[in-house]
C-alpha cells in the first residue's frame, strides 16, 4: 500500500469501484456528495470524513494527493477545475468532459497549477485489445484499411429513471455515457479524424431520454482508414456486444465479447496473438453491467506515476480527443 492519499467526489455506482481500489493502494481520507446519506455511507465504510459540498472540501485543508471526479458527466470540468486550483492532482471519471472547449480548460487549470490530471480509458487494459495494440506498434496487420466497430447494449427505462442519465446538461449522450471508451480505442489505434456522416434516432426512449438511443457512422481517418461505427442501447433484455475489427494489409483481427474482451478472430501474416491473460470481469451494478473492471491498473498507474515519476497511461490530451472525436460526431450527424 502507498502512502498517496485521496478524495472522491460523486458517491454514486461507479464510486464504489474507486473506493475499492483506493483502499488497496492508497488511503481514501474524504467523500464529497450532495445526497448526505451517499456520503456518510462511504465515510462509515473507508473511515473518510464526510462533505456535502465541493467547496467544504476544498477549503477543509486535509492533506489529500488526489481528487477522483467521480461526479455526473456534465460537471466534470467544474469540478476537476476546481480541485487542480485547490491544488490537487485529479483523476477524472470518463468521459473527461462533454464538450471541448471544457476539456481545453481542465488541460490549462493541470498546467497553471502545475498539477497531474489523469483520464480513465480502462478498456485500454483489457489483454486483446493490449494485444492488438502491440501488433499495431509492431507494424503486424501492415497499413490498417477498414475497420467495424459495434456497441450493442441494453440500457432500458429503469436505468435513466431518477437520474442525471438521459439528459444533455449532465449525460452528453449515449457516446459519452456508454460508449466513449470505444471511442477512446478508435483514436488510440488509429489516430485523428478526417470526416464523419453519422445519422442518430431515438427509437424506444421516447420523453426518458433527451437524445438518441442508436447511431449510424461513417468515419474517416487522416491515416487513410475508413470504417463505421454501429451503436444502441436497445439489445433486448441485456448487452449483446462490444466488439472492434480491424481489417490490415497483412491481417485482420476482431476483438468481441460483450466488453472488448475476447479475441474472436484474428488471421494475420506469419504471426499470432497467444497466451492471453484473463482480463477482469465487467463492472456489475446489479440492474446491468458496464465497461471492463480495470481500474485497478488505472490506480496503479495513477501511484506509479505519483511515486516513481512514471509515465501517465492515458493523458489528458488523450482525454480531449475521445471528446473532440465525440462532439464531430454529434455536430456532423443528422438526428432522424
Amino acid at each position: 500500500m502507498s502512502s498517496i492519499k485521496f478524495a472522491i467526489i460523486g458517491c454514486g455506482r461507479i464510486a464504489q469501484r474507486h473506493a475499492e481500489h483506493i483502499s488497496k493502494l492508497g488511503c481514501l481520507v474524504a467523500v464529497c456528495d450532495i445526497i448526505h446519506e451517499r456520503a456518510d455511507k462511504f465515510g462509515i465504510k473507508y473511515g473518510s470524513s464526510v462533505f456535502y459540498t465541493i467547496s467544504d472540501l476544498l477549503k477543509s485543508n486535509l492533506a489529500i494527493d488526489v481528487v477522483s471526479v467521480c461526479s455526473p458527466n456534465g460537471l466534470h470540468a467544474t469540478h476537476t477545475i476546481a480541485s487542480l486550483q485547490a491544488g490537487y492532482n485529479v483523476l477524472c471519471e470518463k468521459p473527461m468532459a462533454i464538450n471541448l472547449q471544457d476539456c481545453g480548460a481542465m488541460i490549462q487549470a493541470a498546467e497553471k497549477n502545475n498539477r497531474r490530471l489523469f483520464a480513465i480509458k480502462q478498456n485500454r487494459f483489457n489483454p486483446p485489445v493490449a494485444a492488438l495494440k502491440k501488433c499495431l506498434e509492431e507494424g503486424k496487420l501492415g497499413k490498417v484499411l477498414s475497420f467495424q466497430l459495434s456497441c450493442f447494449w441494453n440500457r432500458n427505462e429503469d436505468y435513466y429513471k431518477n437520474s442525471w442519465k438521459g439528459t444533455k446538461e449532465l449525460d452528453g449522450g449515449t457516446l459519452f455515457t456508454q460508449f466513449s471508451h470505444f471511442i477512446d480505442l478508435l483514436y488510440w489505434m488509429l489516430g485523428d479524424v478526417k470526416q464523419i456522416q453519422a445519422f442518430r434516432k431515438n427509437y424506444t426512449h421516447q420523453n426518458i431520454i433527451e437524445f438518441e438511443d442508436t447511431g449510424v457512422v461513417i468515419l474517416e481517418f487522416y491515416n487513410g482508414a475508413i470504417g463505421t461505427i454501429n451503436y444502441t442501447v436497445n439489445s433486448y433484455g441485456k448487452n449483446m456486444e462490444g466488439s472492434l475489427t480491424l481489417f490490415g494489409e497483412k491481417g485482420t483481427v476482431k476483438i468481441g465479447g460483450e466488453y472488448l474482451n475476447e479475441l474472436e478472430y484474428q488471421n494475420i501474416d506469419q504471426y499470432k496473438i497467444e497466451n492471453l491473460p484473463k482480463g477482469n470481469r465487467a463492472n456489475n451494478y446489479g440492474s446491468y453491467q458496464g465497461s471492463m473492471s480495470n481500474h485497478d491498473k488505472v490506480y496503479e498507474n495513477v501511484v506509479d506515476v505519483l511515486t516513481n515519476n512514471a509515465s501517465i497511461s492515458t493523458n489528458s490530451f488523450e482525454g480531449l480527443k475521445t471528446v473532440e472525436i465525440i462532439e464531430k460526431i454529434y455536430s456532423s450527424s443528422v438526428f432522424l
